[in-house]
């Protein structure tokens, strides 16, 4: 590697290619939160993206332009010069695929809803909505500034000019500025294919629990990691999102909309309420649940046995109400490939699936895992790697059906 080399260039792609070959404007306005933009900024990088950031003059006295310029490796626009380089990047044919404006303050958003021009940031912004630059805005306030009815208003005038905001979040009297995973998911979902606009997905991931007694419960092993990458990666394709979420080990992000089960009793009953043009069921649900036993079952009285009754079926229940396509997935454990292949394809035909993803759970980490995609047809294909781009990957058989 070349020791010159600027840092950002080290970082760049460093999580993703998501952002790859996407320029992007970083646009600060005077915003207590512009103190977060160092990281944004990097965090887009590691995405792949490249990114210039300009500065309003309120926002170089909380930030110096110089931490911007180290974290993007460009100079910084702090005032208007004759190098013009605000049609460079968001005039007619300019470089900029977005004008991201975070933090962005209730006054600028007010100035560009109403054609006001008097900071490097807003002309930025008047230039790209003027040459069909998306424009994606995440604001911080006090919640006072942003409940004021001539903010929302102007709020509403942007969005109907085809402006995304970002839901900042409330909390402690304040509209702060959306989590970094947030914004950065958000940037990728508009930059992205957008080949899940419009359509509603359902991911059902994590394990069940099944009480033994009050106290003690058996379940399956599932970290949910899984289940989050797949609705990640809906988010980020355009789609309508909605994980339900059973035992796991993994954060949730905060802008995915979850509901909680625990049993397969709840999962079951939840089941009703399933529609979506996609629903994918990573979870580790329950085959066998014992009869629940009031209060604790004392240690000291020696051995226990369980008797185990068969649970309901939910992959068939959720082919009764989901009319769209279902995903199911097969884990096993020290089976051959052709076994793996056996038992996917008896799973795809016993509940009517469109798809079935199988792995044997000796090749799955917390981080990566091996999985084999099948088909009606009983075409396969095979994926090693990070449990993200295995998310991509059956996305792609989704979207675009397995090859062969």
């Amino acid at each position: 590697m070349n020791a010159a080399m600027h840092p950002a260039e080290r970082i760049r792609g460093a999580k993703s290619a998501k952002l790859h070959g996407k320029t992007i404007v970083l646009g600060v306005t005077g915003s207590i939160a512009a103190v977060e933009t160092v990281k944004l900024a990097r965090e887009l990088i590691r995405h792949g993206a490249d990114v210039h950031a300009v500065l309003s003059k309120s926002a170089t006295a909380i930030v110096h332009p110089n931490a911007l310029q180290f974290a993007t490796g460009h100079d910084v626009d702090t005032e208007l010069d004759g190098s013009m380089r605000y049609l460079q990047m968001c005039g007619k044919d300019g470089r900029a695929d977005l004008l991201l404006i975070a933090p962005c303050t209730s006054n600028t958003i007010s100035k560009v809803a109403n054609g006001i021009d008097d900071t490097t940031v807003t002309t930025y912004a008047v230039n790209a909505l003027g040459s069909g630059i998306p424009v994606l805005i995440a604001p911080a306030a006090h919640e006072t500034m942003m409940d004021n009815p001539a903010v929302l208003e102007n709020v509403r005038r942007l969005e109907a000019l085809g402006v995304e905001f970002i839901e900042p979040k409330r909390e402690e009297s304040k509209a702060k500025l959306a989590d970094l995973d947030a914004i950065v998911a958000r940037v990728v979902r508009r930059l992205g294919p957008r080949d899940l606009l419009g359509k509603k997905v359902l991911v059902i991931a994590g394990s069940t629990v099944e009480p033994i007694d009050d106290i003690r419960v058996v379940s399956n092993r599932s970290s949910g990691a899984t289940g989050v990458e797949l609705a990640r990666s809906a988010f980020e394709h355009g789609a309508d999102v909605e994980l339900w979420m059973g035992r796991h080990e993994v954060a949730v992000p905060s802008w995915i909309p979850m509901k909680a089960f625990d049993t397969t009793a709840d999962l079951t009953g939840m089941v009703a309420e399933a529609r979506a043009d996609v629903c994918l069921v990573p979870a580790a649900i329950s085959d066998f649940s014992p009869r629940k036993r009031k209060g604790k079952i004392p240690s000291r009285e020696g051995a226990l046995t369980l008797d185990l009754e068969p649970t309901p079926k939910v992959l068939a229940a959720l082919r009764k109400a989901a009319k769209g396509t279902l995903v199911g997935f097969k884990a096993e454990s020290g089976v051959t490939p052709a076994e793996l292949k056996s038992k996917a394809m008896a799973l795809l035909k016993e509940a009517d699936l469109d798809l079935v993803v199988a792995n044997d759970v000796a090749a799955v980490q917390r981080e990566a895992t091996e999985i084999t995609i099948f088909d009606r047809k009983g075409r396969s294909v095979a994926f090693a790697g990070s449990k993200s781009l295995a998310a991509e990957q059956v996305w792609r058989a989704v979207l675009h059906g397995v090859p062969g």
